[in-house]
């Protein structure tokens, strides 16, 4: 299955916001989805219903099922630090602050300065919204400007315990995989040693297990099937330590 179609099947269902987005800056099918300017212009347009977030795939209520369980076992005196690479403005972050039972410190990175100006709009309480209120006491909730594949300026080595892809590996592989190579190799390299890596795509294993596991060396590379969502079935692609 060609990488990304999951985005492309996504907006035909919510076609409107395809209309928007072709009738103005053109087909997201012909476009580099490495592109930030392509983001920063997507994200400015306006947003469809009543949420303020939008998801492409699939929102925060449908793996907070996945993600609890990796929560719980990662207990800690301090809370579990999480990081949404390529987080746009999904609910995951946003969900796992306000709902996880478990104290998180959750940082939302994005290299479009559009997406992340409205999620911390969002964590004040602003454009109508309520102030976002942690499901723990001891939870946080940070959203940064930053490119996904050079994270040296936010994170040092093994300082997150869980990362999430949501899609950005699939955009970034639309300009090439040497791309998506150095994303995951950044990503790994912040993870801890006893951490988790998720990737959630609509790629067919088939397709995306040999590119993880051939470089992903020293890690365990895993898949669960997600859905199906919207007539989508998707796949979590779980990297964890080998040892």
């Amino acid at each position: 299955m060609a990488a990304f179609s999951g985005v492309l099947q996504t907006l035909t269902l919510v076609s409107g916001m395809r209309r928007a987005f072709t009738s103005r800056e053109g087909s997201l099918a012909s476009s580099c989805l490495a592109d930030r300017n392509l983001w920063d212009r997507l994200h400015a347009q306006p947003r469809l219903g009543s949420g303020p977030t939008f998801d492409w795939f699939f929102g925060y209520e449908e793996v907070q099922g996945l993600l609890f369980p990796l929560l719980k076992e990662s207990q800690a005196s301090c809370p579990l630090r999480v990081l949404d690479v390529g987080c746009g403005t999904s609910s995951l972050c946003t969900g796992l602050y306000a709902k996880s039972p478990y104290p998180v410190d959750v940082v939302g990175v994005d290299f479009s300065s559009v997406a992340v100006a409205h999620m911390n709009s969002l964590l004040q309480g602003g454009q109508g919204q309520p102030s976002l209120c942690p499901g723990h006491p001891s939870s946080s909730l940070h959203f940064v400007q930053a490119d996904a594949q050079n994270l040296g300026a936010l994170a040092s080595s093994g300082s997150f315990q869980l990362l999430l892809d949501k899609g950005t590996w699939d955009a970034v592989a639309r300009g090439g995989l040497s791309g998506a190579y150095q994303l995951l190799s950044e990503c790994l390299r912040v993870l801890s040693p006893q951490g988790t890596l998720i990737q959630f795509s609509d790629e067919d294993p088939d397709v995306r297990l040999p590119c993880l596991e051939q470089k992903s060396h020293g890690w365990t590379v895993t898949v669960e099937e997600l859905g199906p969502f919207k007539g989508i079935t998707y796949y979590a692609y779980l990297v964890k330590s080998s040892h």
